[in-house]
């Protein structure tokens, strides 16, 4: 079952008086199974944070469509995106996103005070989080008193916690140290293995071997993709890596 569905998707940015036209995505196609764990990669100016913006509901293509559980998210309306997101949607970014006035507990509880849940659910459904994250303790705390390995597992529970369709992480360890970023990778695993979506964009080859599956974008359009299978995370790494070198290089993709 596809959770989510990119068909034809196009974006051109036109130039604010009109003249010049630029193609950020030219013709992208693929889609997600119910429970995979997928990573998107390319060269900066590929299209992939473009593409990831339009699957968000951020922004929306010029043509093409995009089906999440086969509803499109492309027609809806601008007073409900809001909420669509909140539902359905649980994202990571690279900087965190933490609000520095609110503590760690309130800052993972916003979507849901967002949504008009009450207090009680909220706490009941922070617990199991928290522990499988290992932040209970600091849960009083405040971002700028916590390390950013500690900040990203708090932006995480966040994502968890709307019980979203699908995860969507953009570059989630850009900000990390080695550690820190070997901790959130093995997060994401278990999270995975429990049968949470997860879609991340990354320019990181250690990130994107732990994915079952990595999409490269090049020129706007999906250019290739490796499946993990029985694979090792180093022989997935090193395939990353291959690929990603045909593509600078200008190679012919690899079949």
């Amino acid at each position: 079952m596809f959770i989510l569905e990119a068909n034809n998707v196009k974006k051109v940015y036109t130039s604010r008086f009109g003249g010049n036209q630029v193609q950020a995505l030219a013709d992208v196609n693929f889609s997600v199974e119910k429970g995979e764990y997928v990573a998107i990669m390319g060269e900066s100016g590929s299209g992939k944070t473009t593409l990831l913006n339009i699957l968000a509901a951020l922004d929306k293509p010029t043509s093409g469509e995009v089906l999440l559980n086969g509803k499109s998210i492309v027609s809806i309306k601008e007073k409900d995106i809001s909420m669509f997101r909140r539902e359905n949607l649980g994202f990571v970014f690279q900087d965190f996103n933490l609000l520095d006035t609110f503590s760690i507990q309130d800052n993972i509880f916003l979507p849901l005070v967002l949504s008009g849940k009450a207090y009680p659910e909220m706490n009941t459904r922070l617990t199991p989080i928290a522990k499988k994250l290992g932040i209970e303790a600091i849960m009083q705390k405040f971002p700028y008193e916590v390390s950013g390995g500690q900040k990203q597992r708090a932006a995480v529970a966040r994502a968890l916690i709307t019980n979203p369709q699908l995860i969507l992480a953009d570059e989630p360890t850009g900000a990390l140290d080695s550690h820190s970023t070997e901790g959130l990778l093995r997060i994401f695993t278990e999270i995975n293995d429990e049968g949470q979506t997860i879609l991340m964009v990354t320019h990181s080859t250690k990130a994107a071997s732990h994915a079952n599956r990595v999409l490269f974008i090049k020129d706007g359009k999906v250019f290739h993709q490796l499946y993990k299978g029985s694979k090792t995370t180093d022989e997935m790494y090193q395939m990353v890596s291959n690929t990603l070198n045909i593509i600078a290089t200008g190679g012919a993709r690899n079949e």
